[in-house]
Parts: C-alpha cells; sequence; structure tokens
C-alpha cells in the first residue's frame, strides 16, 4: 500500500523560507517521477514541482527560481525547498507519484504566508 506523509508546514512571513518533506512508503522513489502538487483556499490543485527518475526537473511559472525540489532515494523522501515566499503561496502542499499513483495522496502540509 502506497503512503505519502508531508510535514514541514507552517506560517512564515514574505521573504521568508520552509522546506516541506514527503515520506514514501510501499514504494521506492528511486523508480518514479515524484511531484510537488498545492490546493489555495477556493482553488484547484496545481502542480508545483516534478523530479525524474534521473532527476530532471520541472517547475511552474510561478515558483520557478524560488523553489527546488529534490529527493534523497536512501531516505524515500522527496523535499521542497521554497524560499523569498509569497502570500500567494499560501496553500496545502501535497506530493504524489504522478504517472504510477496519480490517485494516491497524502494528507498535506499547511503553508500560510502573511505578517
Amino acid at each position: 500500500q502506497v503512503q505519502l506523509v508531508e510535514s514541514g508546514g507552517g506560517l512564515v512571513q514574505p521573504g521568508g523560507s520552509l522546506r516541506l518533506s514527503c515520506a514514501a512508503s510501499g514504494i521506492s522513489i528511486r523508480f518514479n517521477a515524484m511531484g510537488w502538487y498545492r490546493q489555495a483556499p477556493g482553488k484547484e490543485r496545481e502542480l508545483v514541482a516534478t523530479i525524474t527518475i534521473g532527476d530532471t526537473t520541472n517547475y511552474a511559472d510561478s515558483v520557478k527560481g524560488r523553489f527546488t525540489i529534490s529527493r534523497d532515494n536512501g531516505k524515500n523522501t522527496v523535499y521542497l525547498q521554497m524560499n523569498s515566499l509569497k502570500p500567494e503561496d499560501t496553500a496545502v502542499y501535497y506530493c504524489n507519484v504522478p504517472y504510477r499513483y496519480p490517485g494516491v495522496w497524502g494528507q498535506g502540509t499547511l503553508v500560510t504566508v502573511s505578517t
């Protein structure tokens, strides 16, 4: 059974940084592309960043240059480093296995960017 557990969210001021983690079980992330998504209040869930098996990364235009996705295959964990945070980054952040297990979602972790 595939399980994804996100953590690391919280309240941060504009311009601040957070590092999100996604611990996976039931799969080996080294053999899977992984992604981070977010859902802001009243909006649909959107793709934030992906990382392929070969570590090629892709980002939504809104986060390019500010967010970095990475993986630690030994810890079976995917990370999202978020810098220069803006109020519009406020959302619940989720990780996902977009190609093999697109319907599996964790509980998410809430990121709030506010003064």
